[in-house]
């Protein structure tokens, strides 16, 4: 295993043991003590989860539709590899961004789901990218699957900035950061955190952000095996 993957192991845990551990108070006097956010108190603690996880899923969405269109350009079939694949991945952070999300909203709101603009937004976007795999896997043909894999990507991760950090910002709703929210917009949108909060937000974009090239280096080798199977089995065909 090489030594970035282990670093990317104790940073996480690193991370994930601060964000916990931190006491919030409402006047800090040491650097360990992370300050009061109005209107979030002790559920402020989601931010070093959730919003690195969301951040995760357009830097996976992003790198689909780059792959996408470098297929376009080159009809290889390993750039549509890395484009289903890392469109895989960021569907998964997308569903931890919104379990997160529903578990946040039910101690915040009362329910996990109240179809607040952020909720539907996230929802959407799990419906286009659910409908991609749905388009892979209905047609047989490997050049026109990729090809059609291809524009969809690009159409499809062209939206996902603006389903995530757009839409909920410029529409009322009861999610930090909406729009008229003056209170909590404040420490997430525009970062008015205290240093040692956002020390540690930014660590944790940083440690999701690598874990999702662990995994998408992970899925590249599987991906490139298969190919390698698959051209072997036509070659003896």
């Amino acid at each position: 295993m090489e030594w970035w993957k282990i670093g990317v192991g104790i940073w996480l845990t690193a991370v994930f043991a601060v964000a916990l551990s931190f006491p919030i108070v409402p006047e800090p006097k040491h650097w360990y003590e992370f300050p009061v956010i109005p209107g979030l108190e002790e559920r402020a603690r989601i931010i070093f989860f959730h919003v690195p996880v969301a951040w995760t899923t357009v830097v996976a969405f992003l790198v689909a539709l780059w792959n996408g269109v470098k297929y376009l350009r080159t009809m290889d079939l390993e750039a549509d590899a890395a484009s289903s694949n890392s469109a895989g991945l960021g569907l998964l952070f997308a569903v931890l961004a919104t379990v997160t999300g529903s578990i946040w909203a039910r101690f915040s709101w009362g329910s996990f789901w109240n179809w607040d603009p952020r909720e539907t937004s996230i929802f959407v976007l799990l419906l286009i990218y659910g409908a991609y795999f749905a388009l892979r896997s209905a047609i047989e043909s490997e050049e026109r699957r990729a090809r059609l894999s291809a524009v969809y990507a690009i159409i499809a991760g062209v939206t996902a900035p603006f389903f995530v950090f757009i839409m909920p910002r410029i529409m009322t709703g009861l999610h930090p950061g909406s729009r008229g929210d003056v209170q909590g917009s404040g420490p997430v949108v525009q970062f008015h955190m205290a240093p040692n909060m956002l020390l540690v937000f930014f660590a944790a974009l940083i440690g999701f952000t690598v874990l999702f090239a662990w995994m998408m280096e992970i899925r590249l080798r599987t991906s490139r095996l298969e190919l390698h199977f698959m051209n072997a089995d036509s070659e003896q065909s």
